[in-house]
């Protein structure tokens, strides 16, 4: 019996797979985020090892080949530091390397066409056509990017309540449920928080439902903060489907990470999204984008992956 394992490494956590060679699931194992760009290479070294290592138990042989997406992982830099850990970790197993985004296209819609819009701790739009090209637009970290992120719409409610503060914007329901978020009395307060060394950017990622639900309440603020979430998102969708001239394809959109988990920004995903291709379905990403990552490493044991190329 040979077995494979699927990782979906992400922001805020990393999920392994453990499958054998049906694709039946076994196991699996949940560890930290193993994000290359901001937890550094010997974290993401750690957690790879540890996620391995449980979902394997007390078995005595080793996998056949380890299929990982991770997030922040597209150049080619990145593929020679994850495949030196991956060395060092899993020696003489075979390894399958990707950006997240592609494991969690390839659980929903296989190995054919589709585009999968992840809106978690950052956010990405990654496409793939029927030609097995890619495309991608966002998904560049917090500070260049991941705009309609939770960590986008958590950090425009902390600017949203400072705001008030000072007097320079509109009063919000925002201001009391951050401030009960975070345990403080006041909005100054909130930045030697914010600030202090060790404030993840999952705890700024965790304020966005609060937004979701201030807006569903009617705040205005919030309700703002939602509409501008959705149109990043929207536009990084957009690109992807002119630059893979899909516009004309039928394919699924599907929507990834617990910010759909907000009704409002969902629902207007799955309203917005057919006007950019009248044939494409859209839903929610239901199985876990480990799937996706089982599914390549199934696809490398059986004589060889194609991943796609970039435009």
């Amino acid at each position: 019996m040979q077995y494979v394992i699927g990782i979906d490494a992400g922001g805020t956590k990393t999920h392994a797979l453990l499958a054998d060679e049906d694709g039946h699931v076994i196991s699996e194992a949940l560890g930290p985020g193993a994000n290359l760009s901001t937890a550094g290479e010997l974290a993401v070294e750690k957690t790879l090892h540890q996620v391995i290592e449980d979902s394997m138990g007390d078995r005595e042989s080793t996998p056949a080949v380890v299929g990982l997406g991770m997030a922040g992982a597209d150049r080619p830099e990145d593929y020679r530091i994850v495949g030196g850990i991956m060395r060092r970790i899993a020696r003489n197993v075979r390894t399958v390397v990707a950006n997240d985004a592609l494991v969690a296209l390839v659980a929903g819609a296989g190995n054919g066409p589709g585009i999968v819009l992840i809106a978690g701790t950052g956010s990405i739009a990654f496409g793939r056509n029927s030609q097995n090209r890619a495309a991608r637009a966002g998904g560049w970290g917090h500070i260049l990017a991941d705009e309609g992120s939770g960590y986008w719409i958590g950090r425009q409610a902390l600017a949203a309540v400072m705001r008030e503060s000072d007097g320079r914007g509109p009063a919000t329901a925002l201001t009391p449920a951050v401030l009960t978020h975070l345990q403080l009395e006041k909005p100054i307060q909130i930045g030697p928080v914010v600030y202090s060394q060790g404030f993840p950017l999952a705890s700024i990622a965790a304020l966005a439902p609060l937004v979701g639900r201030a807006a569903e309440d009617g705040d205005r603020v919030s309700a703002d903060i939602i509409t501008r979430a959705s149109d990043e998102l929207f536009l990084a969708a957009a690109s992807v489907v002119r630059r893979l001239d899909m516009a004309q394809d039928a394919f699924p959109f599907l929507l990834s990470g617990g910010i759909f988990g907000l009704p409002s920004l969902a629902a207007e995903a799955t309203r917005r999204l057919p006007d950019l291709a009248p044939r494409a379905s859209v839903r929610r990403l239901l199985e876990p984008p480990a799937v996706g990552a089982v599914r390549l490493a199934l696809g490398e044991l059986a004589g060889g992956v194609q991943l796609p190329q970039y435009i």
